[in-house]
């Protein structure tokens, strides 16, 4: 039986084109790739839609190293898609190999994208990945050039299809036909898309020499400010926030709590002294104070507990240090 490995989001495209492989008598196996940016969350469940299952693939070093520096840039935002999805193919044409596979997959049509699904850059990718004979796009590819698995009857060519453009009507219409009804809108699920995690993200990136899983984690949470000192202030917006941020303080790190008052978890990154003043300054004024009156924080760091003692302030104060 021939065996085709899919790059698997979980979005329409992706169960279309699996669906496309299914109805043809060939074993789909589906490969979701996880990284900080995005999960294998959504796909476990679409999967399920028709009939399959998904198998995580964690690939975050090899992701991260590539963001520091893709070699094809990033779109609008911090999304360097070119050379993500070359990178996807590259581990799935890997495991293909290894497990004696046919050929890859993926529901990318053509037009859809801007960047990294037009035709120059479809071919890009595959080239990029090292599996550039291997790749098939189901949903467009009657506008393709025939692959070797087509001319080798590997695949039906005449069974797949001849998408483009940014419409999704037929791609919803199909879904219909296959009784597919619960997948995610389109441009979701990707972290590098969202415009206030890839402003943090690339002022982080423009002061560090290496990009870390916990780096990226802490990111998502409270609100980041960058002190002039260069100290990086992260403030907890609610006790859910709290929690997470408290956890992903690392060596070094001073963690920031009022005293009396309920308040947030605030991480201070560096250890630039003139900061600490302006850090207790923000810790009290995003707690619940009064304004005029003094109130005392605990800086807690490697060395121990102090107290600092801070006066509340205007939040617009600081809205110049605030990173959005």
């Amino acid at each position: 039986m021939t065996i085709a490995y899919g790059i698997f989001s979980g979005g329409l495209d992706s169960l279309l084109a699996a669906r496309i492989l299914v109805d043809q008598d060939i074993e789909v196996r589906l490969l979701t790739f996880v990284t900080p940016f995005f999960s294998a969350k959504r796909a476990k469940i679409s999967s399920q839609q028709i009939g399959l299952t998904t198998r995580p693939v964690e690939i975050t070093q090899s992701h991260l190293n590539m963001l520091e520096n893709p070699k094809h840039g990033y779109g609008r935002f911090m999304n360097p898609c070119i050379d993500c999805h070359a990178l996807m193919f590259n581990h799935a044409g890997r495991i293909m190999e290894e497990e004696e596979g046919d050929f890859l997959f993926s529901g990318e049509v053509l037009g859809q994208r801007p960047k990294s699904q037009i035709a120059w850059a479809m071919k890009l990718v595959a080239r990029e990945s090292g599996y550039a004979d291997y790749i098939l796009r189901p949903l467009s590819s009657l506008k393709l050039p025939p692959t070797k698995m087509e001319l080798a009857g590997l695949v039906d060519r005449d069974r797949l299809l001849g998408l483009s453009g940014r419409s999704r009507k037929p791609q919803m219409e199909l879904a219909a036909k296959f009784k597919i009804k619960d997948y995610p809108s389109p441009a979701g699920g990707c972290l590098l898309t969202d415009p206030i995690f890839s402003n943090r993200l690339k002022e982080f990136m423009s002061r560090t020499k290496q990009l870390s899983h916990q780096d990226v984690k802490i990111l998502k949470w409270g609100r980041h400010f960058r002190l002039p000192g260069g100290s990086k202030l992260v403030v907890g917006r609610n006790e859910k926030e709290n929690e997470i941020i408290s956890k992903l303080s690392k060596p070094g790190d001073f963690i920031l709590e009022t005293v009396n008052i309920p308040g947030p978890t605030v991480i201070m990154s560096g250890s630039d002294p003139s900061d600490l003043e302006l850090a207790a300054s923000i810790t009290v004024s995003y707690g619940d104070s009064e304004p005029d009156q003094l109130y005392k924080v605990i800086l807690t760091s490697d060395d121990g507990k102090k107290c600092l003692e801070a006066v509340r302030q205007a939040k617009e104060v600081f809205a110049h240090l605030m990173i959005i």
